[in-house]
């Protein structure tokens, strides 16, 4: 019952995350009754995006800049490289204001079913990262799931021969969960990883 033209519009919001196609209708009526504060600005600012936003030819993240601003920083820690699976991981660490180093987006994880090889990730470049002179430190960020956990030893093998400490992300309860609602592996790993208080 509606134009093509906005089927078009919802078939391509439908395609974002988080969007079904109700969610992408009611952002489509949303946007084309709304159409001079919210239509032509997003309209623009999605024509920028596509214009100056590439990827840091040195650690991968997205930006306008390259190096990104994160690798321009002279203020940002160079003894240490945050490795992570896509941008959005190196966006969720910054957001916790806690790591002050340097980051490196594989582009992915290491998958088998899925036809993803070492060739498919930007894991050589890691490795031509490690060998710098002022890095001390590679923490592996990757996801608990099995392809993250394959991908972190595949790393860490590669990086062995490389002068650096390897390190991974502490994996167990999250802040304020309760043991009766956590999954089995997550209270294991945690009991696993303990620490001792005294």
């Amino acid at each position: 019952m509606t134009s093509p033209a906005i089927e078009r519009l919802v078939g391509h919001l439908g395609k974002l995350p988080g969007l079904g196609p109700r969610s992408a209708r009611r952002a489509a009526l949303h946007l084309l009754e709304r159409r001079e504060s919210h239509l032509e600005p997003l309209l623009v600012a999605l024509r920028t995006a596509a214009e100056s936003v590439r990827a840091c030819s040195v650690c991968g993240n997205l930006d306008a800049q390259d190096p990104c601003a994160i690798c321009a920083d002279p203020e940002r820690d160079r003894a240490a490289i945050c490795v992570v699976e896509q941008v959005a991981d190196l966006w969720a660490l910054e957001r916790t204001l806690m790591f002050r180093g340097r980051y490196h987006v594989l582009g992915g994880l290491l998958s088998a079913l899925d036809g993803i090889g070492p060739e498919d990730l930007a894991i050589a470049a890691l490795v031509a990262r490690a060998g710098a002179p002022e890095v001390s430190e590679i923490i592996l960020a990757t996801s608990a799931t099995v392809d993250g956990q394959t991908t972190a030893h595949y790393v860490a093998d590669r990086l062995a021969e490389s002068d650096v400490a390897i390190s991974r992300l502490a994996h167990g309860l999250p802040v304020g969960g309760e043991l009766d609602y956590l999954d089995d592996g997550t209270l294991g790993t945690a009991l696993k990883a303990r620490q001792r208080l005294l």
